[in-house]
């Protein structure tokens, strides 16, 4: 199977949720600089999944620049992906809304871990199919960073039934975590 359509089709889907993430903003009914305060929540709600949202295209771009060979189960396995990203224009409309309140955190932090076991699994699936030699494997064998991430989402949904705030700053770290750019694919590459 080509690869390409794989990759056209979630550039597609990632485009349209950073879409919808926008449209959710609503302008002020008013002119007045005051009427802005309101949507600071909703706008840094936004930024926080645009930043998670570039974050997943970056890392999938990355691993099917290095990806040989597909079949119907990654096809699967990557629509699953784009089904849990598909989610985070609701969380975050939700969390804007709502001033980062308890339940809309908890869920935020449920749909990101959802992202991200989709994404390990998708990554698992491929490296299954093309072997431990093959350049993914070689570059995630050890995986700090997911292992990190599934971690600390999982924290951050239980620490939102107590403070919200704390995980709101796991959100941000591991986005932080994430948004430097993940050279272990490129370092295999480059070994090539």
């Amino acid at each position: 199977m080509n690869k390409s359509r794989i990759e056209a089709f979630s550039d597609g889907v990632m485009a349209i949720i950073i879409t919808i993430m926008i449209l959710e903003i609503k302008a002020p009914e008013h002119s007045t600089i005051g009427s802005l305060i309101p949507l600071i929540p909703v706008f840094l709600s936004y930024v926080m999944s645009f930043i998670y949202v570039g974050i997943y295209w970056n890392n999938h771009h990355h691993m099917f620049q290095v990806v040989k060979k597909i079949d119907g189960s990654v096809l699967w396995f990557n629509i699953i992906l784009l089904f849990w990203l598909s989610l985070i224009p609701f969380a975050t409309n939700w969390i804007g809304s709502q001033s980062f309140s308890t339940v809309p955190m908890a869920c935020y932090g449920f749909i990101l871990l959802m992202c991200a076991i989709s994404y390990s699994f998708l990554q698992n699936k491929i490296i299954k199919l093309e072997g431990k030699e093959s350049v993914l494997y070689k570059a995630v064998e050890k995986d700090k960073k997911g292992k990190i991430s599934l971690v600390c989402y999982a924290s951050a949904i239980l620490l939102a039934f107590i403070s919200p705030i704390i995980s709101g700053i796991l959100y941000i770290f591991v986005a932080l975590m994430w948004i430097v750019p993940d050279k272990r694919i490129e370092n295999q590459i480059n070994k090539i």
